[in-house]
């Protein structure tokens, strides 16, 4: 998600909100003032392929995947990849690039989970200097040796896709002939109450096929895969401590993305329902009941991997399950992100990220 989000980027954010009083400004600084940062509005329409580069502009963005896979002897796995830009002060788009005088901070994320293991890893690049960044055409965002890189088609409907940490590494190669998906109001994904906002959109459609690398070990993988492109400059509310978001793959074909914000007097809630040709149709918050069920103790911290997800409209109710509890990120700014399945009136698989426990 938000994912989305997240994250240990922005301990910069935490840095720059360390005097704020508890509470004032949102999970990981996202909730603070973002005084002479672009403003994310209704209205403005996404362009492509313009827009999967980077908003030097706006505060924060993404570039993320996750990937449920399965190996040749039927075990499951799970695979995380993210590029996160963020601004340590307002800057002109002309001066974003200008060497060690950039604003500009990067940060990857990528990890390799399954139902014995989970291992991440992190990476950390100051802008203007060629360690990290996105290029448009042809498409590729990269930091250090892990990358996220179009064919010479230069389009996200062929992908390849690399990183490596301690005991894992991992090549895969994805594709899609589906439409992207914009989330929200045509790409305007409301975060709060409030002015709260985000530009969102996503490819869920990937297959994939390739490699996982796993103690020395290889294992040939294939499955789905979920693209979240994200970026704003105040996507929280400041009363907002964290949130829990879920993409999820539907054996049905179809494809469902759920976030739920929480916040100290009220939760704001969202999502898309997305039908197998691709066609998609927004959820408001009233629209959908998230239930936390068993929690467990990760990392000194009581958090909730399964869960109960209703949307009475679409006569949805699930239950689901983490293929690994353990799947905590242990970064500067720490979380959980792993892979889940799901039973009840719909089956398949999917992410979970939560943020703030």
């Amino acid at each position: 998600m938000m994912p989305r989000v997240i994250l240990a980027m922005l301990v910069l954010a935490v840095t720059a909100c360390d005097n704020a009083p508890p509470g004032q400004s949102g999970f990981a600084g996202l909730g603070g003032e973002a005084a002479g940062f672009a403003k994310v509005t209704p209205g403005r329409e996404l362009v492509f392929p313009q827009d999967h580069g980077a908003h030097p502009d706006y505060r924060i963005e993404w570039w993320y995947v996750t990937a449920n896979l399965t190996d040749q002897t039927g075990k499951q796995w799970g695979v995380q990849w993210t590029l996160f830009r963020q601004a340590l002060s307002p800057q002109t788009a002309e001066a974003a690039a200008d060497g060690w005088a950039s604003a500009q901070v990067w940060l990857g994320h990528s990890a390799v989970t399954h139902a014995q293991g989970h291992r991440h890893a992190d990476r950390l690049a100051r802008g203007g200097i060629g360690q990290a960044g996105v290029k448009v055409e042809p498409f590729e965002a990269w930091i250090d040796d892990w990358s996220l890189r179009a064919d010479a088609s230069g389009n996200l409907d062929r992908l390849a896709v690399s990183a490596a940490g301690e005991g894992y590494r991992y090549q895969l190669e994805l594709t899609s002939s589906r439409p992207l998906v914009q989330h929200g109001e045509q790409g305007f994904s409301r975060k709060s109450t409030g002015e709260q906002a985000s530009y969102y959109y996503s490819q869920p459609f990937f297959e994939v096929s390739g490699q996982v690398e796993w103690q020395g070990e290889s294992y040939k993988v294939q499955g789905q895969a979920w693209l979240d492109r994200e970026w704003s400059s105040q996507p929280l509310a400041a009363d907002q401590q964290g949130w829990d978001w879920f993409s999820l793959h539907l054996d049905s074909g179809a494809k469902l993305m759920l976030f739920r914000l929480r916040g100290d007097q009220q939760h704001y809630q969202s999502g898309s329902w997305i039908d197998p040709d691709g066609v998609s149709r927004s959820l408001p918050t009233e629209a959908i009941k998230f239930e936390p069920l068993d929690s467990i103790k990760v990392a000194g911290r009581h958090v909730p991997t399964r869960w109960r997800l209703a949307i009475p409209s679409e006569q949805f109710e699930i239950t689901t399950q983490a293929l690994n509890e353990q799947a905590w990120m242990g970064t500067a700014i720490p979380y959980w992100e792993g892979p889940i399945q799901f039973s009840g009136s719909h089956t398949g698989s999917g992410y979970l990220e939560m943020t703030g426990y």
